[in-house]
């Protein structure tokens, strides 16, 4: 079980839930995650978007993600470090430019 605060601005909308969703289905673990900052603290199926959408995390939410199963370490480190890396956009919550370097081979 690991624990990360959202980071950017937007929060979890429609586009850092959609990366979650689509980095979470690339493992055969089970993904349950939580908002431990709201009052009702629900557990929703980390795969799903639709569930997600239901944590209705704003900046500085903490997120508790629980992954079960063969490759649970690999998928929670890497769902924390997404959430840590703000989803792949800024803190405001646009998509960050790839890294030209990071498609060269050589």
């Amino acid at each position: 079980m690991r624990e990360v605060a959202v980071p950017n601005r937007q929060g979890m909308h429609a586009r850092p839930v959609m990366a979650f969703v689509d980095l979470a289905q690339k493992f055969s673990a089970d993904i349950a995650v939580s908002n431990i900052s709201r009052e009702l603290v629900e557990v929703v199926d980390g795969k799903s978007a639709m569930q997600m959408m239901l944590l209705e995390a704003t900046q500085g939410s903490v997120l508790r993600i629980r992954a079960t199963g063969g490759d649970a370490v690999l998928a929670a480190d890497a769902l924390v470090a997404l959430v840590r890396n703000a989803f792949g956009m800024d803190q405001a919550g646009a998509s960050r430019p790839a890294d030209p370097g990071a498609s060269q081979s050589g």
